[in-house]
């Protein structure tokens, strides 16, 4: 059997392409993998994919220019969601939204959407597509919020169709979230537990918009807040390395 080889960290593996033909688990317990002529521990395999967004475990690590956008991403995702969930589950009586506006265009609009740009650049249409959509939800989200654009102008006269509105395009992002969802399956627990509690932020703050309820938007602000700790879990993973941390994440892979 060839030597075991230490994967702790991204920037200990050469990124040089290189063809596996062969992926098995072997050793006790199956705690060795083998890529090709390679063997590698399994949880240090699974510390280098935590907070990379790659769903595609096996995949080689693609050759590139950037550092890790996707931890970048999901930092932006997480402080913005917290930042609305707080909101939204009526914290400290804070009823006027505009400092989460500013949140949704400057960090999670704009990074968001950056970050989705590079990791489609290196490769990584998972992790592309979801930060190069969610980044534009920040930014339509809080545009509704701003005078100028005259989203909620037009709706002066008819709240309640405002709110049915909202309550629509929250409906089509749980749709788009839930597709995420089934690409997540075979990822990690905090990964797929991060989209999962985000499809339900949609759907229960949707079904607040739809009744009025204001429990209703309590809870979906409580479950958003839940989505921004796995956010802030899954980036913590994608920085901490051994150069860097005595602390990392040890991501728990899902079966398959």
């Amino acid at each position: 059997m060839s030597s075991i080889q230490s994967y702790g960290s991204k920037n200990d593996v050469s990124h040089d392409s290189e063809n596996i033909g062969r992926v098995e688990a072997t050793g006790a317990g199956d705690e060795l993998i083998r890529l090709g002529d390679k063997t590698y521990y399994k949880h240090e395999l699974m510390s280098a994919f935590g907070g990379t967004l790659n769903v595609e475990r096996y995949a080689p690590y693609p050759k590139h220019q950037f550092a890790n956008a996707a931890a970048l991403g999901l930092a932006a995702f997480a402080l913005t969601t917290f930042t609305l969930g707080l909101y939204y589950a009526g914290a400290m009586g804070v009823k006027i939204p505009n400092v989460v506006v500013s949140l949704t265009f400057f960090y999670g609009g704009i990074v968001q959407f950056l970050a989705g740009v590079w990791e489609l650049a290196i490769g990584n249409t998972f992790a592309g597509t979801a930060f190069a959509s969610y980044g534009p939800f920040w930014f339509g989200f809080g545009s509704i919020f701003i005078e100028s654009f005259g989203i909620s102008e037009a709706y002066k006269d008819e709240p309640e169709q405002l709110a049915n509105a909202i309550g629509f395009m929250l409906v089509g992002w749980s749709i788009f979230t839930f597709l995420m969802v089934l690409c997540t399956l075979k990822s990690t627990v905090m990964l797929l537990a991060l989209f999962v509690t985000l499809d339900l932020t949609f759907i229960i703050l949707a079904a607040a918009n739809f009744t009025g309820k204001a429990s209703c938007q309590t809870a979906g602000g409580v479950m958003a807040v839940i989505s921004a700790c796995c956010g802030f879990y899954n980036a913590f993973a994608g920085v901490a390395t051994p150069q860097n941390s005595y602390i990392r994440a040890n991501p728990i892979a899902l079966p398959g």
